[in-house]
């Protein structure tokens, strides 16, 4: 199974996912999220394939998404609309993104993680 870990190097969540992949032997390639930001058409795929409403991707707790007014913003947001904002800027979507062709998780909780992996 391909593995792509979205991640931001300096984040502590991404520290301790990071560190759950390697200590579960998972391989994966990593890919910094400001660097290389999802594009419009990644996010599509990735919104899809996790089966999750398109909010869920906007980092909430961080510092962008407040100064920018996105919870008022994405209120009435199409989807699209939405994306368009996802793909402009890294440090609007949470992170860590874990990608396969089986799924996306988004955020890191051990728990689900695990299960995930051991499908």
């Amino acid at each position: 199974m391909s593995v792509l870990f979205i991640n931001y190097p300096k984040c502590s969540t991404c520290i301790n996912a990071r560190k759950w992949l390697e200590e579960n032997n998972i391989e994966f390639t990593s890919r910094h999220i400001v660097e290389d930001n999802p594009k419009e058409d990644e996010l599509k795929k990735y919104i899809k394939l996790s089966g999750l409403p398109v909010k869920k991707f906007f980092n909430t707790s961080g510092m962008l998404y407040r100064e920018m007014n996105l919870k008022e913003k994405t209120a009435s947001a199409t989807d699209d609309e939405m994306i368009k904002i996802l793909a402009t800027n890294g440090m609007l979507v949470k992170r860590p993104l874990v990608v396969t062709e089986d799924g996306v998780l988004i955020g890191f909780k051990a728990d689900k993680w695990k299960e995930f992996f051991n499908k």
